[in-house]
């Protein structure tokens, strides 16, 4: 096994601020480009603004939250192989 370098690419702050930048650059674009879309709602509620980009957040916390809940019930004791 080779030695990890000390710095890799997305280990470096300026890359990380510019990641997150990206990230808040391309949210901010698909809201604002939500003003100049013609809309097809099909059940009246998803006609809202950033109807979509409010579900994605709160589906994407809802699994995260899930997943650690799963995680408290999947988890072996430290010692369990140690027997």
């Amino acid at each position: 096994m080779k030695p990890k370098k000390e710095f890799d690419y997305f280990d470096r702050p300026e890359t990380i601020k510019k990641l997150w930048v990206l990230l808040y650059a391309t949210c901010a674009l698909t809201v604002v480009l939500e003003l100049f879309m013609h809309k097809h709602p099909h059940f009246g509620f998803d006609g809202f603004f950033a109807f979509h980009a409010i579900l994605g957040f709160v589906a994407c916390a809802v699994l995260i939250l899930f997943s650690k809940a799963i995680g408290l019930v999947l988890k072996v004791k430290e010692d369990y192989y140690d027997k």
